[in-house]
């Protein structure tokens, strides 16, 4: 069975989101190395629990934030679909009005002429 081009293309977009998300945690987890490097005085163990509470509130920031961004993405969709259908739906009137209008002169010049 062939894959349709809007499974594909929401495959490619989980890989994507997949591959997005471990950056974030990769970099979460470096940052929390190069903050622990400044405190010297920790222990390994010391170390270990800081660079883990670092990691763990960096990525549910990190959660959080994209959160918003997707909820804010789906309501300017809906918003952006809805003007679009309202000036489509004007397109289509005017459009109308105006082939109305030609022909309806057009019609009028042919009767005028007889």
């Amino acid at each position: 069975m062939k894959p349709d081009k809007e499974s594909a293309a929401r495959g490619l977009a989980q890989v994507e989101g997949y591959l997005l998300w471990n950056a974030e945690v990769e970099e979460a987890r470096r940052r929390a190395v190069r903050f622990t490097e400044q405190l010297p005085w920790l222990t390994t163990a010391q170390r270990e629990n800081v660079e883990r509470v670092y990691v763990t509130d960096r990525v549910a920031a990190c959660r959080e934030s994209l959160t918003k961004v997707a909820d804010r993405a789906a309501e300017l969709r809906g918003e952006y679909t809805a003007r679009y259908d309202r000036l489509r739906a004007r397109c289509v009137a005017v459009s109308a009005l105006t082939v109305g209008a030609v022909s309806g002169t057009f019609m009028a010049l042919v009767l005028l002429g007889r």
